[in-house]
Order: C-alpha cells, then structure tokens, then sequence
C-alpha cells in the first residue's frame, strides 16, 4: 500500500512537471510568434542592427578614441554597404523561426525560473522559501545583464572586426544571413547563460559540491575553462574573447564570495543546532 501511494506520489510529481515544461514550452512558442509577426522590426532595429554606422556603441567608441586624439575603424563604419546573401529559398523563412525561438527563449527567461522555482518550493521549508524569493529576480538580472553586454560590446566589436577582416583584397567578403544572425544569436544566448556563474556557485555551495578553497585553488584552470569558454561563443578574435573574459572573471571573484557567505550561513546553523 505503501509503495503504491509513493508511485502514486512520483507519478504526481512527474505530471506536475509536465505542466510545468507545457507552460513554459507555450511562453516560449507565444512570444516566439510574436517575434515572427514583427520580423521585419525585429531584424531591422535588433538582430542587424550592428551593421548601421550609427549603432551606439560604434559612435561611443569613435568619441572615446577621439577623446585622446586617436584615429579608430569605428568612425568610419561601412559594414552596412555589404549586403547579407540567402543562398537558399527557405533560409529567410527557417532563420525568422530559429531566431524568433532563441529571442523567445530570451525574452521568457524571468517565467522560466518562475515556473522551476513554482515545482521546486513545495519540496522547501517556510525558512528556505523565504530566503529563495530573490533568486528569480537576481537570476534574471544576472541573465539580462549579459544580454545587454553581449549586444553593445561583444557584437559589435566582433561583427566590426570580422566584416573587415580580410587575408588579401583578392578575396571578397560576403557574408550569409544564417552566418550573420547564428553570430548573434550565439552570443546572446551563450553570454547570458555565462553571466549565471555567481547563481550556480551558490547552489554548488549549498549543496557542499564546492568550497571557496576550492574555488580559490583552481582559481587559474577557471581562467582557462572561462578562455576555452569564450573562445566558443565567441569569433576566432582575441579582442572578444578578452572582453568576455574580464567580466566572467569578475563574477568567478564574486562566486567565491557568495560561496564564503553560504559556507559561514551553514556553520553557524550547525554550532545553533
């Protein structure tokens, strides 16, 4: 009787969980149509917005160089003159579904750890939910902080950089559509999910995987991990991948941090109890 009413309580468990995934699978999917509507807009002020002379971070850059009287590529922008190629006859249409997606999965991203967090309290104490209330919100600051990174840093230094690139003036760039919108989808997503290193030391640390010795120990095979890291979902540039490092680092520091906090909270219950 008693196994039968803990399958029961399983198979409770996993229908709950369904509903969970269904829900945030329909977010997703809505917000993904959304997107597809207004490809058009979405394309024009967002995804191929790098390719504008007049993109902020291009005239930001051209003042501070001028500032110190340097000359710099980024006052004299001309990527919008190279027109992206579709190849294919289904690669507009196919790219506006891909993308619409991952800025679905984007834009959902808040509702997501909503519904985790909804599957997951029940199991938590009075004590435990009360403290987990600020994870939705310092998570998805986390993650959105990244976005914004990667979309006025990172890409436009890289789509500046490779546009520009070229071996020999025999070789003419022409760049994809997929190419294009895969490189900033790429690094929207990737960044975003990196800028969540504080969030998953503190659940390593509460679950006692890691410690800040630990931590501060491997601290240099971090920076190689957090290198090896970058160089994925980044171009083949050392300026990028040197971008996305710093601030990744910087968060590995405050890892440490959070982890020292979350080790003191624990040894201190411990000598109450």
């Amino acid at each position: 009787m008693a196994t039968q009413q803990k399958e029961m309580s399983f198979l409770g468990h996993l229908e709950e969980l369904r509903w969970h995934l269904v829900r945030s699978a329909a977010a997703i999917f809505i917000l993904a149509i959304t997107f597809f509507i207004f490809a058009e807009e979405v394309y024009t002020h967002f995804l191929l917005a790098h390719t504008s002379p007049d993109f902020i971070t291009y005239q930001l850059f051209c003042d501070f160089f001028n500032l110190f009287g340097m000359e710099s590529d980024f006052c004299s922008i001309n990527i919008g003159e190279k027109k992206l190629q579709s190849i294919k006859v289904t690669s507009q249409l196919m790219n506006s579904i891909w993308s619409s997606l991952i800025l679905g999965l984007i834009v959902a991203f808040p509702y997501l750890l909503w519904e985790i967090w909804r599957f997951v309290s029940p199991g938590l104490t009075e004590k435990e939910i009360k403290k987990s209330r600020g994870f939705i919100f310092i998570a998805s600051l986390l993650f959105f902080i990244g976005v914004l990174f990667s979309f006025y840093v990172i890409a436009p230094v890289s789509i500046n950089f490779l546009y520009n690139y070229q071996i020999t003036e025999t070789i003419e760039n022409s760049f994809t559509l997929e190419s294009h919108i895969g490189l900033v989808t790429n690094m929207l997503l990737g960044v975003s999910i990196l800028f969540e290193l504080p969030v998953l030391i503190y659940f390593l640390a509460k679950i006692g995987l890691i410690t800040p010795e630990f931590l501060q120990r491997y601290r240099k095979h971090a920076l190689v991990v957090v290198l090896v890291l970058a160089a994925i979902i980044t171009p083949p540039d050392v300026a990028s991948q040197v971008i996305v490092a710093i601030p990744i680092l910087i968060l590995y520091e405050i890892g440490i941090i959070v982890a020292r906090r979350v080790i003191k909270k624990q040894e201190k219950n411990a000598y109450k109890s």
